[in-house]
């Protein structure tokens, strides 16, 4: 008895009026949109300008989307190029197939355009960007359950995965391998975070472990998995990818700790150089109004110091000026005395 399971949708398509929502399509798109915001509030804590990682996913996206479904169909070219298929269908990108590792490959080499147009480091980029690339898997990944694609082995967990019947599958319970890998991303980003703030990681090194810690967990997931793939020494193709890609990983991380250990300070040269300039700026029109500051001062001192002197002119003048008067009255009063001596001196004598 089935007491538990998670359902599929019965279909993969909303149609909105006459416009189809395609459950896939619409998962690809909120993953970009969660790689792009939440890889630019990291730019820019690392020193970069806003708007710098949109820039760059203008060239990333494109190729990325393209690289992804040239491995698809590459891999899995049966499903397109045998008989009684339709090339097509090749192109029909929205009815599911695109394989992350080609996804990551164009799209490095389309950042890498990106980059150099503006003179940014790679390196510093993927760092940004890494934790935001396993959200968008893992938010990519509930595509392959609108599609009811890529599930795992039967099973009769509780989780498992309800699958209707159709052309190219059977009715059934499945490992939601889709759910697996989503919850494994959720997680991968978790540790590129802890360890990018623990250890400062540089130069590529927390794109290097995403890469990495992604393809441990993918190697189990793959091998769960029951749809149609090419095996070599029966070990199913992307399981040998995702080892081959983790060796390299980690030889990377081994290699760049010890050439160019510790973290870039500087990430975008052209905005550091123009914050450089608006201070050097900002520090000369500060010393320009000081010396007229200083200059204006000076003149105050030296108009109020010509005052100073002015002012001690009149009271010196106004001194002279009170003691030459008050000797003249003196000395006319003197002189006033005499006279009235010599008169009373002379009706004196008369008398006499």
């Amino acid at each position: 008895m089935e007491l538990a399971y998670i359902p599929s949708p019965s279909t993969g398509v909303i149609h909105l009026g006459p416009i189809p929502l395609r459950g896939y399509a619409f998962c690809i798109i909120l993953g970009v949109f969660v790689a792009v915001w939440y890889g630019n509030k990291r730019w820019i804590a690392r020193g970069g300008t806003a708007g710098t990682v949109a820039d760059i996913a203008v060239w990333a996206v494109p190729f990325g989307l393209v690289g992804g479904r040239l491995y698809h169909v590459i891999t899995d070219y049966q499903l397109y190029f045998s008989e009684g298929q339709d090339w097509v269908d090749a192109f029909k990108i929205w009815e599911g197939g695109l394989g992350i590792w080609g996804a990551i490959a164009f799209g490095a080499v389309g950042a890498w355009i990106g980059c150099r147009r503006r003179g940014i480091p790679l390196p510093a980029y993927a760092d940004a960007i890494a934790p935001g690339i396993v959200l968008a898997q893992a938010i990519g990944r509930w595509g392959n359950w609108f599609n009811q694609e890529l599930y795992g082995k039967p099973t009769d967990l509780p989780w498992a995965l309800k699958i209707t019947a159709s052309a190219n599958r059977e009715a059934g319970l499945y490992h939601p391998t889709f759910l697996y890998e989503s919850l494994w991303c959720v997680g991968v980003a978790v540790l590129v975070v802890w360890a990018d703030r623990r250890f400062t990681l540089g130069h590529g090194r927390a794109f290097a472990l995403y890469v990495a810690a992604y393809c441990a967990g993918r190697a189990w997931i793959e091998y769960m998995r029951v749809d149609e793939a090419h095996h070599i020494l029966g070990v199913r193709l992307n399981v040998w990818t995702a080892i081959v890609v983790f060796l390299l990983a980690v030889l990377y991380m081994v290699i760049s700790a010890r050439v160019r250990p510790g973290r870039e300070e500087i990430v975008e040269p052209r905005a550091a150089a123009k914050d450089a300039a608006g201070t050097e700026g900002g520090t000369e029109d500060g010393s320009v109004k000081d010396a007229e500051a200083k200059d204006g001062d000076a003149e105050d001192g030296d108009a109020e110091e010509g005052s100073g002197k002015k002012a001690a002119a009149t009271e010196s003048g106004d001194a002279v000026r009170d003691g030459a008067e008050g000797d003249a009255g003196e000395s006319g009063q003197s002189a006033e005395d005499v006279g009235h001596g010599a008169g009373n001196g002379a009706g004196s004598a008369a008398k006499g």
